[in-house]
């Protein structure tokens, strides 16, 4: 999919994280969302999904929200949908270098890697074929971290040591090689120059994103602490919902479609 034949019809671009965002914590559906979803599509904006999720699986939901030929953003940032997956060998080098920590950090650490199909579908909920699809990694390793506050800050300084970053998500630590979500954004708006951005997340790997936009959204999730207050907040340019998931993602769109007409 060639980005710039998009340019026409791209006054408005939509990027979006995913999980406790667009999708539901819980089932992953976005069906409270529908109506802000139908609404952009009668306007032809370009909605961008952007997640920590494998290419995999933005390609299946794509095909589910029948927005195949949009852009999207894979792995917390680390590359776009239509990049070479020649990034294999990155994410291989990733884990050797995980792997190189001492025994006493790296054991608090479950990435993705360590799990079979079984165990990733128990923590995510996803059934075997979703988990084999989020194991297909090119450029990250999300996982859980079980070890103490004081532990994860030691394991992050091992790891920025060795040129690797850690970013809370909505419910994982992902490592990658520092990329963010921000990044993968700025390649789609330099393609696609739309006239006005919007941004939606949850989490702290959304802030960059947030607030590359024209204008921001922090959707409610109780799974977890609230995003610190963020400058936008207090110009308006960032709002914050009071629903969690696709229904604070439905409400704030269709607000802020009505603000710009």
């Amino acid at each position: 999919m060639n980005l710039l034949c998009m340019k026409a019809s791209s006054s408005l671009v939509v990027f979006s994280d995913l999980d406790g965002t667009l999708l539901d914590h819980h089932s992953y559906s976005w069906n409270a969302a529908q109506p802000a979803l139908d609404m952009l599509r009668q306007i032809n904006a370009v909605l961008v999904l952007c997640s920590s999720k494998t290419a995999v699986e933005i390609r299946e939901i794509q095909d589910a929200l029948n927005i195949t030929d949009a852009p999207a953003i894979v792995e917390n940032g680390s590359g776009l949908l239509t990049d070479d997956p020649a990034g294999a060998d990155q994410y291989q080098q990733l884990i050797a270098i995980l792997n190189t920590l001492p025994v006493d950090l790296r054991q608090h650490f479950e990435g993705f890697s360590d799990m079979d199909a079984a165990r990733l579908s128990d923590v995510t909920g996803l059934d075997h074929d979703g988990a084999i699809a989020a194991k297909s990694r090119a450029f990250s390793e999300p996982g859980l971290w079980g070890g103490t506050d004081h532990q994860r800050q030691k394991f992050i300084a091992a790891l920025s040591d060795r040129g690797v970053s850690a970013r809370e998500g909505g419910r994982f630590l992902t490592l990658s090689f520092g990329a963010t979500k921000a990044d993968g954004m700025a390649k789609v708006i330099s393609a696609l120059q739309p006239r006005h951005t919007i941004a939606l997340g949850d989490a702290p790997n959304d802030i960059e994103m947030l607030n590359a936009a024209d204008y921001g959204v922090i959707v409610a999730n109780p799974a977890r602490p609230a995003l610190p207050l963020q400058p936008g907040e207090e110009t308006g340019r960032i709002i914050r919902t009071k629903l969690p998931g696709p229904e604070g993602w439905n409400q704030a769109m269709i607000q802020l479609l009505a603000q710009l007409n």
